[in-house]
């Protein structure tokens, strides 16, 4: 991580490491301690990202029990060899997606995002990658994200407007609208096309 973001690793770490001691801790002085701790991070995140510190809290002190990462599902839908695209609020694209709900297994996840941001009725088959967000996506986040991305088959439907998105198509590698890199970079797409050719895939992780 470059150095203009080591602050971002440290108070990472020490929000780990205050959420694991709010858990585990029995002492009463030790959970004032690991409480301390935990502002101190949120205080950095708020100092360096300039995010109100209700939404800091909201994003980084709501969890309890010992930390582990998000998990984010992404869709890839091909047609005469395109693929999907959603067009999200700001104007941006990426693979239709996002956080898999806690009732939810990957598979669900994925068919319900398709569903909700793109229309389409899917069925997940096939587990192209699953990524470690911080070495594949940009800007870093405060919190750990594992990405999934799923080849899926389409069984009809049609985009409909919704709160999530703006519009849907089907792009070719060469013809990729402005990415949502946050989200979706080319190199991603690139490993979705080269699970689409494939007689057989193995799944690319981290």
């Amino acid at each position: 991580m470059e150095n203009n973001a080591k602050w971002l690793e440290w108070a990472v770490e020490l929000q780990s490491l205050a959420q694991a001691g709010l858990y585990y801790g029995k002492d009463v002085f030790d959970i004032q301690r690991f409480e301390r701790v935990r502002e101190i991070a949120a205080e950095m995140i708020k100092t360096g990202s300039e995010l109100p510190m209700e939404k800091v809290k909201d994003l980084f002190c709501c969890e309890s029990g010992y930390q582990t990462p998000k998990l984010d599902c992404r869709g890839a839908v091909f047609s005469h060899d395109k693929i999907l695209l959603v067009q999200e609020s700001n104007g941006l694209w990426a693979l239709p997606g996002g956080w898999v709900d806690v009732y939810s297994s990957i598979k669900e996840g994925v068919e319900k995002e398709v569903k909700e941001e793109a229309g389409l009725t899917v069925e997940a088959e096939t587990v192209i990658a699953i990524q470690d967000r911080k070495k594949h996506n940009n800007p870093p986040y405060a919190y750990g994200i594992t990405k999934v991305f799923l080849l899926c088959r389409t069984f009809g439907g049609e985009f409909v407007t919704n709160e999530e998105t703006l519009a849907s198509g089907y792009f070719a590698m060469d013809e990729l609208p402005p990415l949502s890199d946050d989200k979706t970079t080319k190199e991603q797409i690139k490993l979705c096309f080269d699970a689409n050719g494939a007689k057989e895939w193995k799944t690319v992780f981290d």
